[in-house]
C-alpha cells in the first residue's frame, strides 16, 4: 500500500509539472481540457488493463498496447518535469535573493516570486516531442528495423580448417509479440541472405506459451539449413515462469511443447550438452546450456555441458543470459573462445553511434548488454534481439542479426 502511495505521489508531481508547461503555453481552456482528458484516458486504460491482468493468460497484445500508450504519455512528461523543475530551482533562488535584498538591505517589504517564462515552457514542450516522436517511431517502424551486424574475430588456436568459418546468431524471437507477417518474412529472408556455415539461436522463442509460435512455424522453418546445421538453446521466457498454471502437469506440458518447437523449425536444441562441428578432419565444439542468469532461472549446467568434450577443443558457447559469462564462464577453468548471448534486448531503448557512443538504461543492470566484449582472449557477443517484449517497439537499439567470421591469426616470424 505504501509503495502504491509513493508511486501515486510521483505520478502526481510529474503531471502537475507537465500541466504547468501546457498551461503556460496554451491559454485556451479547450486545449487544457483535451490534455487532461487524454492523460486521464491513457492512465485509466493502463490501470484497467493491469488491474484485470490474467496471470493464467500472460502478456498479450492488450498489455503491449497499454505499455506503449503509457510510455508515449509518461516519458515526455518526465522531460517536462526536468526542465520545469530546473526552472523552479532558479525561480526559488531569485525569490530568495529578492527577499533578502528587499527586506534586509533596502528595508522594503516587497516579496516578489518570479513567474514562469514562456520561452522555457516552449523549450520543455519542444524537448518532450523528441521522446514522443521516437517512441511513436519505435512502435510503428523501429521494432522491425532489422540490422545485420558483422564481426571478424581472430584466434591463434582456431583449427586451420575453420579459418573463415562464418556463423549467424539470432536471439530473443518472442513470437507472441509479432504483429506483421510481412516484416518477419523479410527478416527471415535477411537471415538466409547471409549464407553462413551455421545458424545459432540463443533463446526466448516465445513470451510464455508454446502456442504463441504456432502461426510462425512455417515462417521460421524457411530459414535455410546451412552446411553445419542450426542449433539453439533456451532462454528464461521458455520455462513458463511468468504465468500461473492450473497444475504442475500443465506447466511441464508447455515446457515440453516449447522444446518441441525447435525440432519443428529444424533447430537442434542443446540442453546442457555439446556438439562437434567437423571439417576436413578438424573440429570445434559447440556448447549449449540451459538458461543461467544472475537474477533469473539457473537451469544451466556448464560442467555437464562440457563433460563429453576435451579441454583442448576450440569452444563456442550458447548461453542466453550474459550475466552467465560475467559470473561463471569467463573465470571457468576451461576456456570458452566465444560466448553468444542475448536476453537484454538493450532494453529496446537507447542511443548508439557505432564506434563512438553507446548508452541504454539497461547498462546499469548488466555489465555486458549489447555488442561484442573481450576479456583474456575470450569473446562475448550480446545480441540485441530479433523480437520485442513489454514495450511494443524499439528506439535506437534495433533488432539484430549477427554474423561472425572466425579467422586464424597469422603468426609473425
Amino acid at each position: 500500500m505504501i509503495r502504491l502511495l509513493i508511486v501515486a505521489v510521483v505520478f502526481l508531481i510529474i503531471d502537475i509539472y507537465a500541466f504547468q508547461a501546457v498551461k503556460t503555453l496554451f491559454k485556451s481552456q479547450w486545449a487544457l481540457w483535451i490534455y487532461i482528458m487524454i492523460s486521464v484516458g491513457v492512465y485509466g486504460y493502463f490501470a484497467y488493463v493491469f488491474l484485470n491482468y490474467d496471470r493464467s493468460v500472460g502478456p498479450n497484445f492488450k498489455t503491449l498496447r497499454a505499455i506503449g500508450l503509457f510510455l508515449l504519455m509518461f516519458v515526455p512528461k518526465v522531460v517536462l518535469l526536468l526542465v520545469m523543475f530546473g526552472e523552479d530551482i532558479v525561480r526559488l533562488f531569485v525569490w530568495g535573493y529578492n527577499y533578502l535584498a528587499n527586506n534586509f538591505l533596502s528595508g522594503t517589504s516587497e516579496n516578489y516570486f518570479p513567474g514562469r517564462r514562456l520561452f522555457l515552457s516552449k523549450l520543455a514542450l519542444g524537448l518532450a516531442t523528441i521522446p514522443f516522436a521516437s517512441l511513436l517511431y519505435g512502435i510503428f517502424k523501429g521494432k522491425y528495423n532489422f540490422k545485420v551486424l558483422k564481426y571478424t574475430l581472430h584466434y591463434d588456436d582456431l583449427p586451420e580448417a575453420f579459418d573463415g568459418f562464418k556463423l549467424t546468431q539470432i536471439s530473443d524471437i518472442h513470437s507472441g509479440s509479432f504483429d506483421s507477417r510481412e516484416e518477419i518474412e523479410y527478416a527471415v529472408d535477411l537471415i538466409n541472405e547471409q549464407d553462413t556455415d551455421v545458424i545459432l539461436f540463443t533463446g526466448d522463442i516465445v513470451n510464455t506459451k508454446a502456442n504463441e509460435m504456432d502461426p510462425w512455424i512455417n515462417t521460421f522453418k524457411r530459414i535455410k539449413m546451412p552446411q553445419f546445421g542450426k542449433y539453439s538453446v533456451l532462454g528464461n521466457h521458455d520455462y513458463g515462469e511468468y504465468v500461473s498454471w492450473p497444475n504442475k502437469e500443465a506447466k511441464a506440458a508447455n515446457f515440453e511443447a516449447i522444446k518441441g518447437i525447435h525440432d519443428k523449425i529444424d533447430f537442434k536444441l542443446l540442453l546442457n550438452e555439446s556438439q562437434y562441428l567437423e571439417k576436413d578432419g578438424e573440429r570445434i565444439a559447440l556448447v549449449g546450456v540451459e538458461n543461467w542468469g544472475k537474477s533469473f532461472k539457473k537451469a544451466g549446467d556448464l560442467n555437464k555441458a562440457i563433460s563429453t568434450i576435451s579441454s583442448n577443443d576450440f569452444k563456442i558457447l550458447l548461453s542466453h543470459d550474459p550475466s552467465h559469462w560475467e559470473y561463471e564462464v569467463k573465470s571457468h577453468k576451461e576456456q570458452f573462445h566465444l560466448t553468444l548471448s542475448g536476453h537484454t534486448h538493450g532494453l529496446q531503448f537507447g542511443i548508439e553511434i557505432p564506434g563512438f557512443f553507446k548508452w541504454s538504461p539497461v547498462q546499469y543492470v548488466y555489465k555486458q548488454w549489447a555488442g561484442l566484449y573481450n576479456e583474456a582472449s575470450q569473446y562475448l557477443n550480446v545480441n540485441r534481439g530479433f523480437g520485442f517484449h513489454a514495450y511494443p517497439g524499439r528506439v535506437g537499439i534495433w533488432p539484430e542479426i549477427t554474423v561472425i567470421e572466425l579467422k586464424k591469426s597469422t603468426q609473425n616470424a
